[in-house]
């Protein structure tokens, strides 16, 4: 990445245009762009720094080979699906795949997207930080969360995806992103409360929220 030319001042669009014509220059600005993006998404899928830097790695050399094949939209929840892709593929070489169900599902095996209990997702974590001075612990917590969980509230609360490009990064249907954004941030309450005793800070966040 040493060809980085900072001289660069086009949008998104044009970096974009530009690198699926083979521009690595135009590709490098992106990659700067989304590189923290990437990492931390993939971290939330695999929960292990040296498999995350891995795996972003590998997915902007298959985002770069794939340029041509993208065909607009959000570039942003394109990429993410790559990332996706390749943790997963990670995942699936060292075998650490979870094999056990973390969400409700009907008689057929599929999963509940819609459960009547979810019906209020509560506050974002963002806006839990935003009006919290120990950021820090919070996402410490937010560590602690399952893969699941973990991944759908860094790219919506955090990265601030909407659910269409949030769905599309995980694969998953969008009414699945807002069930599981539901139980990751009734579990983010329930660390904070009983975790933390943050009752305070909390009810505070929720109030200012809505």
């Amino acid at each position: 990445m040493n060809s980085v030319n900072l001289s660069y001042s086009y949008d998104e669009a044009d970096l974009v245009r530009l690198a699926s014509t083979g521009d690595m220059d135009a590709f490098n600005q992106l990659v700067l762009c989304y590189q923290n993006m990437a990492y931390n998404h993939a971290h939330s899928l695999l929960g292990d720094p040296a498999s995350a830097e891995d795996a972003t790695q590998e997915s902007f050399i298959k985002a770069f080979q794939a340029m041509k094949t993208f065909r607009g939209g959000s570039f942003r929840g394109w990429l993410l699906k790559i990332v996706t892709n390749s943790s997963y593929d990670m995942l699936r070489r060292s075998q650490r795949h979870p094999s056990q169900p973390l969400f409700p599902e009907d008689e057929n095996g599929d999963e509940i997207e819609s459960a009547k209990w979810l019906a209020d997702p509560g506050s974002s974590v963002q806006n839990i930080v935003e009006h919290n001075e120990l950021s820090k612990d919070i996402y410490k917590l937010l560590d602690e969360l399952p893969d699941v969980y973990r991944s759908v509230m860094t790219l919506v609360d955090l990265y601030e995806l909407d659910y269409t490009e949030a769905a599309q990064a995980l694969k998953i249907p969008i009414g699945t992103v807002k069930s599981r954004l539901a139980r990751a941030r009734l579990q983010m309450q329930e660390k904070l409360v009983h975790g933390m005793n943050l009752v305070n800070e909390l009810q505070f966040a929720t109030a200012n929220c809505g």
